[in-house]
C-alpha cells in the first residue's frame, strides 16, 4: 500500500485531479470519499490531543436487523491490530443498550505519547456485511526525525522519504512505511538457535494470487513446532498447508491475497524464529484515456476513463478530485461527482462555472491520463432594450428590458451609481426579464439609467425626465400651530392630530418623512393625509419611538418647499438598573443606584423602595416620600434573613416599572468582643494570649480572630497574624526584650471586626523562670514490659521555663546509641525500633533549668522466650507410674518461670502428647501408663512470653512391666455427680466499640454436659459468620467479629441438659469511636 498524509491509495484505486497532471510523490493532500455506510451509523472522528492527554474514539452499530453481536477491529496504519496492544495506554470498551439496540464501541488512548499519532481504521464485519471507517489522530509536540514508532506508530521512519515513497509507488511497492519497519527489526543479529538447523529468510514476496512456501531445518525433529500470523496461531486449512519432510518443516500459503502481507513467526519450545511476507500487486494501467472538453456555462460535462481492473473499491473509495493541484470535494453536496462501473471510471460536474476550467488528470498506480476542460459564456443576445421615459412627478416608473440567455444576473446603476433596492424601490428578475420599479417618483429620480449584465461587457441604457406644469410655488405655514420652537408635546398612548395648512397652484404633492422614512396615507397607527389646504398627521396611539423631527416636502412644476416639525412624546421613565448593596448591619443595609437611562422625556421627580424576604414574593414599600437622592438605608430587618430590594422611578407622567430585584443580601451583625484575655506564657521574644468565644456570635458565625499588639509608649497597633486564626490561643513572636506592651483581640465574622478585647495591663515581654517538673504517665511508675523485638516508645511530659536541658541515664551510664532520645519544649520521647535484652534495666531522666534538677527512674524489661529445663530424668519406676525430675532452665528469658509442660511418647510411634501443662513444681509423678509401652519423656520451660522454644528429653526410657502380684479392688459405692446446669459466673454488661472485637464469657457447671445456646434479643443464633462460640472446661464465650452499633443488644447464654436448664442476660452496647 502506499500512503500518503490523508489516505491510502490501493494499486487498484484511481485518483482524479485538476491540474498539470502531478505524479504521486507530489500529492500533499487527499480528500477520502467512502462509500455509504451499511452498519456505522456513527463513525470515529479524527482528534488532536497534547502528549500526556486522553482521548476517546467511538463508533456504534445499530443492531436492528442483526441477530447477534458484529465484529469489529481497531487497526493502526495497515496491519497492525490493536487488540493485542491494550494495556494501561490503550484500552478497548463495547457496550449494548437494549433500549435504543445500538452496540457502542469505544477505543480509549490513555496519557498519549508523540510516537502515537497517525491514522487509524475501524473495521466491522456481519456475516456478509462489512463496513470500515478511517480517522487521524494528532498528538501536539509531535517531535520528527524519530528512529523507531514504539508501539503505535512507525512514520518517524518515512518523516522525510518522498523521493523513496514516489520509486516505491511506480513499481509497486505499495506499503513502504510498513516494508521498512520491518526490515529494520529483521536487521537484528540472531543468536545461534539449539532448535533450529535452518531458520527462516528474514523476508519472502510472492505475488497476488501466487504460492508461497515456508521451510525451517529442526535439530530434534520431535519439538513441537507452531506457526503465527501476527501473534495469532495458524490452524491447518486449505489456505495453510502444513507438510514434514525429514526434519524439514514446511508451511503452504495457497492463493495469497493482501491480507496475507503480515509478520509470520514459528515457535520450537521455547525458541522463535520470525520472517516478513510482502504481497506484490499488479499495476493497475490506463486503458482508455481522458478526452478535452469544451463546453459553455450551465451546461454538464462527464470525464471518462477506462482502468485494466475491476474492483470494488475502485467503484465506492478513495477518489480525490483536484483543480489545479488544489483538492476538489465531491461529498454529497458537491457540484462534482465520481461513478464507476466495471473498468469505466466518469467524473460529471453539474451545472459548469467558469471556475470549472482547467486541466484535470486520473493517476493509477500504472500511470497518469489528463485533459483540458473549457468553460466559456454564452454569446449574450439583448431581446428588448431600456427605453427612455418621462413621467409626472408622483406618479410610477418602471423600467424593464430582456436578455439571453435568462439565467443571468444583472446591476442597475443610476449616473453611475449601484442602485440598492428599498421599500419605494423593487428590482425584480424573473428569467429573461429585468426590470426596476419605483413606486411614488420624486425630482431625484431623473437621470441615466444603466443596466450591466453579470460577466458581460454590454450594458443597457435609459433617460428618465420627470416635468410639471408652471404655477404658484407650494408653502407651508407652520406659523399656525402656534406652538414654541415648532415642538409638539404629547404624552404616550394618546391620539395626535397635527394640520397644518398649506398653499401652492397646482396643489402641491405632500410628502411627510421622518429620517428616511416616508409616511405613507395608508399606514395603521401613523398616517399622513393631504386635503385642498391642509395637510394632517396623525398617531392613534402615540409611542415613545415617535419622538423625533417630522419634515414636510411640498413639490409641485413651480417649485418646492419643506419645513420641520418636531413632536415629543413623553412616558414614564424606564425601569432603572438593579440597585447595589454597599454595606450591610445588623438589622440594616445601605443600597445605591444608578438614574434610568431614559426619564420618559420628563425630569425624574425621585424614586420608591420596595423590599421582601427572598423567600417570599411580597414586597413592602419603604418609603411613601419619594426619596429625591439615589441612595437609602433600609432599615428594621431581620438578622441572618436574605433580603432583596428594588427601585421605581417617578416623574411627572408617572411611575416607571420596578428595576430588576438587587443580588440577595443577608443582614448581619458583628460579634460582641472576645472574653477572658489573659497572658499565657512570656519569654524574652515572645507573648502567648489566650481567650475565650465572644458571647454574643450571632447569625454571621465566626470566622477566626486578629490579635494586635502596641508597644507602650506609641500610639501604633500592629497586626501580629497575617490570616484569621481559628483557635483560642496565639503567640505573638519577634518582640524587643524587656518591652512592655498591650495587646487586643477582635473577632472577625462576614459583618467586620467586633469591638476589641484589651488587655488591662502592660506585659513584660522577659521570660519567668519555672523549675522543672517531670509528670511521670501511670503506667511507667511500674515496670515497663516489652518482648524482644517490639517497638519501645517512651513519651515523658515535663515542663520548665526556659527549655530545660534533658539527659537521659542507664544506671549512671550513658545510653545506647541504638536508642533514639527526642526533646521538645515539653517531652521527652525515647523510642528504640527493635528492642533487645541488652536494652532491659533502670533509665534515669534529669530535667534542669539553671540551678533546679528534676530526676525521674524508669524500669525497663524486655523478655524473651525462655531456655529447655536442664537434666530431665527417670527418678524411679513402678507400676503404671513413672517419677520425673528435673533443674529449671539456665536463661528464664529475664522472666519468672511460671509453669512448665510434660509430655510423653511411646517408643514405637515416637508420637508426643501432653501429659499436663502449667506445672510449677521441678518433680512431678506421671500415672495411667500402659503395661507392656516404653515411653520417652521430654519437658518445656514456660514464662509470660510463652513456652520454650525447645525442649528437654530424657536419655533413657521407661519400660512399664507386668507384675505378677493381682490386687483386689475393693468395691466402691459410684457416688452420683450428676446435676443441672448452674452459671457459676454470669455475664456482665459490656461496652464495646465499632470495628473493634468483642467478647462475652461466663461459665456453668453441669453433669452430664450441657448444650450451650446463644441468644440475641431473645432469638437463638445459628450459623452467623460474625459470630465464634467456645466452651472450654464450662468456661462459655461468645466472640462478635468488629461489631457495629446494630449489634447492641440483650445477649442470653441458655445452658441445657436431661436435668433442667439455666440461663444468665447481659446488655451489650456498641459505641463509635470518634475521629
Amino acid at each position: 500500500m502506499y500512503e500518503c498524509s490523508k489516505c491510502v491509495i490501493s494499486p487498484n484505486w484511481s485518483v482524479w485531479s485538476l491540474g498539470d497532471g502531478q505524479p504521486p510523490e507530489e500529492i500533499e493532500k487527499q480528500i477520502d470519499t467512502p462509500p455509504l455506510s451499511i452498519l456505522l451509523i456513527e463513525k470515529p472522528q479524527s482528534g488532536s490531543i497534547n502528549v500526556g492527554g486522553d482521548i476517546t474514539f467511538t463508533a456504534k452499530v445499530e443492531a436492528k436487523d442483526l441477530l447477534r453481536k458484529p465484529t469489529i477491529k481497531w487497526f493502526k496504519g495497515k496491519w497492525m491490530d490493536l487488540a493485542s496492544k491494550t494495556g494501561k495506554h490503550l484500552q478497548l470498551k463495547e457496550s449494548f443498550d437494549r433500549f435504543t439496540k445500538i452496540h457502542t464501541f469505544e477505543m480509549h488512548i490513555i496519557k498519549a505519547k508523540e510516537n502515537y499519532a497517525g491514522n487509524y481504521r475501524c473495521e466491522v464485519t456481519y456475516k456478509d456485511k462489512f463496513d470500515s471507517c478511517s480517522f487521524d489522530l494528532e498528538v501536539k509536540g509531535f517531535s520528527e526525525g524519530q528512529d523507531d514508532a514504539g508501539e503505535l506508530d512507525f512514520s518517524g521512519l518515512l518523516k522525510h522519504s518522498t523521493t523513496t515513497e514516489k520509486i516505491a509507488f511506480m513499481y509497486g511497492i505499495t506499503d513502504l512505511r510498513g516494508l521498512l519497519r520491518r526490515l529494520k527489526k529483521t536487521k537484528k543479529e540472531e543468536k545461534k538457535s539449539e532448535a533450529f538447523a535452518k531458520r527462516l529468510e528474514p523476508a519472502y514476496q510472492v505475488d497476488k494470487g501466487g504460492k508461497i512456501r515456508l521451510v525451517v531445518d529442526l535439530a530434534d525433529p520431535t519439538v513441537e513446532l507452531k506457526w503465527y500470523k501476527n501473534g495469532q496461531e495458524i490452524r491447518p486449512t486449505p489456505k495453510y498447508i502444513f507438510e514434514h519432510k525429514g526434519t524439514q518443516r514446511i508451511m503452504v500459503i495457497n492463493n495469497c491475497q493482501i491480507n496475507d502481507d503480515a509478520a509470520y513467526s514459528v515457535s520450537a519450545g521455547e525458541e522463535k524464529c520470525t520472517t516478513e511476507l510482502f504481497v506484490k500487486e499488479l499495476p493497475v494501467n490506463i486503458v482508455k484515456h481522458l478526452e478535452p472538453v469544451k463546453t459553455t456555462v450551465n451546461e454538464r460535462i462527464e470525464l471518462e476513463c477506462e482502468v485494466s481492473e475491476e474492483g470494488a473499491k475502485v467503484i465506492l473509495c478513495h477518489f480525490c478530485v483536484k483543480q489545479n493541484g488544489v483538492e476538489v470535494p465531491t461529498g454529497v453536496r458537491s457540484r462534482y461527482r465520481v461513478k464507476s462501473e466495471g473498468t469505466k471510471h466518469w467524473l460529471i460536474i453539474d451545472d459548469a462555472t467558469k471556475d470549472d476550467t482547467g486541466t484535470y488528470s486520473l493517476m493509477a498506480t500504472g500511470g497518469t491520463t489528463e485533459a483540458k476542460v473549457q468553460v466559456e459564456l454564452k454569446p449574450l443576445k439583448i431581446l428588448m432594450d431600456l427605453q427612455s421615459v418621462t413621467v409626472l412627478l408622483g406618479q410610477p416608473l418602471k423600467l424593464n428590458c430582456e436578455i439571453y440567455p435568462g439565467n443571468i444576473p444583472g446591476r442597475w446603476y443610476k449616473n453611475g451609481q449601484l442602485i440598492q433596492p428599498s421599500e419605494r424601490l423593487t428590482i425584480i428578475h424573473r428569467t429573461k426579464n429585468h426590470s426596476l420599479d419605483i413606486e411614488s417618483s420624486t425630482i431625484h429620480d431623473a437621470g441615466d439609467y444603466t443596466f450591466v449584465p453579470e460577466g458581460y461587457t454590454q450594458t443597457l441604457s435609459a433617460k428618465n425626465a420627470l416635468w410639471a406644469n408652471s404655477a404658484d410655488p407650494p408653502r407651508v405655514h407652520l406659523e399656525a400651530l402656534n406652538v414654541q420652537d415648532n415642538t409638539v408635546v404629547i404624552v404616550a398612548g394618546n391620539k395626535l392630530r397635527l394640520e397644518i395648512p398649506i398653499s401652492g397652484e397646482p396643489a402641491p404633492r405632500v410628502v411627510w418623512m421622518k429620517g428616511e422614512r416616508v409616511i405613507l396615507d395608508s399606514g395603521n397607527r401613523v398616517r399622513a393625509e393631504t386635503f385642498a389646504d391642509h395637510t394632517c398627521l396623525t398617531i392613534d396611539i402615540a409611542e415613545r419611538e415617535d419622538t423625533g423631527n417630522y419634515k414636510i416636502v411640498l413639490q409641485n412644476e413651480a417649485g418646492e418647499d419643506t419645513a420641520s416639525v418636531k413632536i415629543k412624546v413623553v412616558d414614564i421613565p424606564d425601569a432603572p438598573e438593579a440597585p447595589l448593596v454597599t454595606d450591610v448591619g445588623g438589622d440594616w443595609c445601605t443600597m445605591t443606584w444608578e438614574p434610568p437611562r431614559y426619564d420618559g422625556g420628563s425630569p425624574i421627580l425621585g424614586y420608591f423602595i420596595e423590599r421582601k424576604k427572598k423567600q417570599s414574593s411580597r414586597w413592602m414599600r419603604l418609603n411613601f416620600d419619594l426619596c429625591k437622592e439615589t441612595t437609602f438605608e433600609p432599615k428594621k430587618m431581620i438578622e441572618g434573613v436574605p433580603y432583596e430590594v428594588r427601585i421605581f422611578a417617578v416623574n411627572a407622567i408617572g411611575v416607571s416599572k420596578p428595576s430588576e430585584p438587587s443580588k440577595p443580601f443577608l443582614p448581619l451583625a458583628v460579634t460582641s468582643e472576645p472574653t477572658m484575655l489573659v497572658v499565657d506564657d512570656v519569654t524574652d521574644t515572645t507573648v502567648t494570649m489566650k481567650w475565650r468565644p465572644p458571647d454574643t456570635i450571632g447569625a454571621a458565625g465566626l470566622d477566626g480572630y486578629q490579635v494586635e499588639y502596641c508597644i507602650e509608649g506609641t500610639d501604633e497597633w500592629i497586626l501580629a497574624n497575617k490570616e484569621l486564626i481559628e483557635k483560642t490561643r496565639y503567640t505573638i513572636t519577634g518582640l524587643p526584650v524587656e518591652a512592655k506592651l498591650l495587646v487586643r483581640v477582635k473577632a472577625i465574622n462576614a459583618a467586620g471586626a467586633s469591638p476589641p478585647r484589651t488587655t488591662q495591663h502592660s506585659i513584660l515581654v522577659k521570660e519567668v523562670i519555672e523549675p522543672p517538673k517531670i509528670r511521670i504517665p501511670r503506667h511507667l511508675k511500674q515496670t515497663f514490659i516489652r518482648k524482644v523485638g517490639e517497638v519501645v516508645n517512651l513519651v515523658v511530659p515535663f515542663v520548665g521555663k526556659p527549655r530545660p536541658k534533658v539527659n537521659w541515664l542507664k544506671e549512671g551510664q550513658p545510653i545506647d546509641q541504638t536508642i533514639n532520645i527526642r526533646n521538645s519544649d515539653c517531652d521527652s520521647i525515647m523510642f528504640i525500633r527493635k528492642a533487645e535484652r541488652k536494652h532491659s534495666g533502670k533509665y534515669e531522666l534529669s530535667v534542669q533549668v539553671e540551678n533546679h534538677i528534676d530526676t525521674a527512674t524508669l524500669d525497663i524489661q524486655i523478655v524473651d522466650l525462655p531456655g529447655p529445663p536442664q537434666a530431665v530424668k527417670i527418678e524411679e519406676v513402678w507400676g503404671n507410674n513413672v517419677a520425673l525430675d528435673w533443674n529449671p532452665p539456665k536463661d528464664n528469658g529475664n522472666a519468672p518461670i511460671i509453669g512448665y509442660t510434660i509430655q510423653k511418647a511411646d517408643k514405637k510411634t515416637m508420637e508426643w502428647y501432653t501429659c499436663i501443662e502449667h506445672y510449677h513444681r521441678t518433680c512431678i509423678t506421671i500415672s495411667d501408663l500402659v503395661v507392656g509401652n516404653e515411653y520417652f519423656f521430654r519437658i518445656y520451660s514456660e514464662n509470660m512470653v510463652g513456652l520454650s522454644e525447645s525442649a528437654t528429653a530424657t536419655k533413657d526410657s521407661a519400660l512399664i512391666v507386668k507384675e505378677g502380684l493381682q490386687l483386689k479392688i475393693p468395691e466402691y459405692n459410684d457416688r452420683d455427680f450428676t446435676e443441672p446446669p448452674i452459671f457459676t459466673q454470669p455475664l456482665i454488661n459490656t461496652f464495646a466499640v465499632a470495628g473493634y472485637n468483642a467478647t462475652l464469657n461466663c461459665s456453668v457447671r453441669a453433669n452430664p454436659r450441657p448444650k450451650v445456646i446463644w441468644m440475641k434479643n431473645k432469638i437463638t443464633i445459628i450459623d452467623d459468620p460474625r459470630y465464634r462460640m467456645f466452651s472450654n472446661q464450662g468456661v462459655c464465650t461468645l466472640e462478635i467479629r468488629k461489631p457495629c452499633p446494630f449489634d447492641g443488644g440483650v445477649y442470653t447464654c441458655k445452658a441445657v441438659n436431661d436435668l433442667g436448664e439455666a440461663q444468665v442476660d447481659c446488655k451489650l452496647e456498641i459505641s463509635i469511636e470518634e475521629e
